[in-house]
Order: structure tokens, then sequence, then C-alpha cells
């Protein structure tokens, strides 16, 4: 082989060992997280809310990542939250807890910040989320809309937000989404909405009291729907 040759096998060799060595140099990056199940219901029509507490499900957060491509299980590595834990709580080990104070859905999420790969190199910094959603069942006398235990569905109206509890203390529900909440036939619900930030307080619709009256109050005796407007 002449010196030329030797020259250019050299060439070729120390490039593929740059390659591998930059290749393995990669940081290994966090693309996504699903959560299973992905959907999970407890109860039924004809159950109790209340009956429902203590009831549980394990829930599993598996992350996609890439260089290379590998789906991984960090249960214990994300943070978990549940939006509306009066419904539901998670611990940090992804135990989903149904209290048996409320019932409708709400969404429950595992997030990681990627502030470094799995090998300590450094990267974005970015928050990666995944969601499951947990419902539990209204319960209806008759199974379909009974007003034995009727149902308060409050949602959120306007460009502003807020939060909004009731009394007594059974609701809790900051905007955007929409919560559901069980109470006795005839109690006496009071709702006092208080706006976030640089938001104000506009109006209500839906209740026994004036629109531009807050609180809201009213008695509920069948299946209601009160909406707030945060400006």
């Amino acid at each position: 082989m002449n010196g030329r040759s030797l020259s250019i096998v050299v060439l070729i060799t120390v490039a593929g060992l740059l390659f591998g060595l930059n290749s393995c140099g990669r940081s290994q990056e966090l693309v996504s997280i699903q959560v299973q199940p992905p959907v999970e219901t407890f109860g039924a029509s004809t159950t109790a809310v209340i009956d429902n507490a203590g009831a549980q499900v394990q829930l599993r957060a598996l992350g996609t990542y890439i260089h290379p491509p590998v789906t991984k299980d960090i249960t214990n590595q994300v943070t978990w939250t549940s939006n509306t834990p009066q419904m539901f709580t998670v611990d940090s080990t992804g135990l989903l807890t149904a209290t048996g104070e409320s019932c409708g859905g709400t969404l429950v999420s595992a997030t990681l910040t990627t502030n470094t790969s799995s090998g300590g190199l450094s990267s974005s910094g970015a928050l990666v989320t995944g969601y499951m959603t947990g419902n539990v069942v209204c319960f209806t006398s008759s199974g379909g809309g009974g007003t034995g235990s009727p149902v308060l569905t409050l949602t959120f109206a306007g460009n502003g937000a807020g939060t909004v509890t009731s009394s007594p203390s059974v609701l809790s529900c900051a905007s955007p989404l929409p919560c559901l909440t069980q109470f006795t036939s005839g109690t006496a619900v009071t709702l006092t909405a208080s706006p976030t930030g640089s938001s104000v307080f506009g109006s209500w619709a839906g209740c026994d009291s004036s629109t531009n009256t807050n609180p809201c109050t009213l008695t509920l005796t069948g299946n209601r729907t009160v909406t707030v407007t945060f400006n």
C-alpha cells in the first residue's frame, strides 16, 4: 500500500471514530409522555358519589425518547398533579384516589423538566407533560336525571380568569375548565367568584340572586347550570 492510500485509510478511520464519539455524546431527549390508562371512570348513576371515596388506580407514565429512540417507564420521575383535588388526589407515585366529594371529569398530568439528559448532558430545560382523564359518574336516583342529589354544573365565560368556591365547601373550580358537583336536594348554595391577576368579576348567569351580585346564591332542587364571567 502506497503512502497516499494509507493516508486515505487513516482519514476514513479517524472520521468514523469522530462520528461514533459524536453520536455517543448526543443528549438523549424526552419528546413525549403517555399516561396509562388514558381514561379511568369510577362509580355509576345508581351509586352515591360518596361511595366512591377511596377507589384507586395506579397510573403509569411512559416517556418516549430519541437519540436513540426508546420508551421508558418514568412513573417515579414525573411530577403528578390533579386539576381538581376535590375529585381526585394523586400522590408522587402516580396512585390516583377518588375523594368521594364531587363528580364530573378532570385532567391529571405527569410533568418532567428536561434540564439534563439521561446521560447528564445539558439540554433545553423544556417541560414535557402528558395527561389522562379521570371521571366520577354523578348519582341520579333514577339512573338518568332524578333530583335526589341534583348536579350543579359551573362553566366559565369571558376573556378573564378566576376561581369559584362554594358554601357548603364542596365545589372549587378554576377557569377555564367546567366542573360538576352534587348536592343534597334543597341545599342553599353560595358561590363566590374570585378573579385572578388583572381580571375582574363580570356577572353570573343561572343564579337565584342578581346577575351582577357576587356571591351568587341559589337553592338546588334540580340539576342546574351556572355560568360566571370574568373580564
